[in-house]
């Protein structure tokens, strides 16, 4: 897992919903920054989805940055190639950049491991959480994001986010 203290590593991908090509560096927030690594097909996704997109709604109205990142095989997992990415992102209403780490440099830079995985930078982009976003699973429970969501409260109070943070667990990142 990434360090706590770490600096998030910088990127420059291609987003699935503006077709344009944007970089961490542009997209940070003052506040702070979520990079989840989602992907397409996943049930852990699909079971977090709609509460991400209310969750990334509220936080964004804080000053909150959430940014999404696909790095799976697409040889492998052609549901997951950018063109769906773009369907996907429509469908779930994503209020947040969906981009395509086609080389996997980015996943493999933040030390992601599967999807979801979560990454909370401060403001000077200092990892403060990274981990699950909640305890939930799929069948086991509604999601409610509880994990992430007291994470960004702690950062948005001013106050050290807790270090008893727990792994996500979800489908392994599709490696070539």
């Amino acid at each position: 897992m990434m360090k706590l203290g770490s600096i998030a590593p910088n990127f420059t991908l291609p987003d699935t919903i503006s077709g344009k090509i944007v970089s961490l560096s542009e997209l940070k927030s003052d506040v702070a920054t979520v990079i989840i690594f989602i992907c397409n097909h996943c049930p852990f996704v699909h079971h977090v989805n709609s509460k991400l997109v209310e969750i990334a709604t509220n936080y964004q109205a804080k000053g909150v940055q959430f940014i999404a990142i696909s790095s799976n095989d697409v040889v492998t997992h052609p549901q997951d190639a950018p063109e769906f990415m773009t369907q996907v992102a429509k469908k779930e209403g994503y209020v947040f950049p969906y981009l395509y780490d086609e080389t996997q440099n980015v996943a493999k830079a933040y030390k992601a491991e599967c999807t979801p995985d979560f990454f909370v930078f401060d403001s000077e982009l200092k990892c403060a959480y990274r981990g699950r976003f909640d305890e939930t699973r799929p069948n086991m429970g509604q999601a409610t994001g509880q994990d992430l969501s007291n994470a960004l409260d702690a950062l948005i109070a001013g106050e050290e986010v807790t270090e008893n943070q727990y792994p996500s667990m979800g489908c392994n990142i599709k490696w070539r």
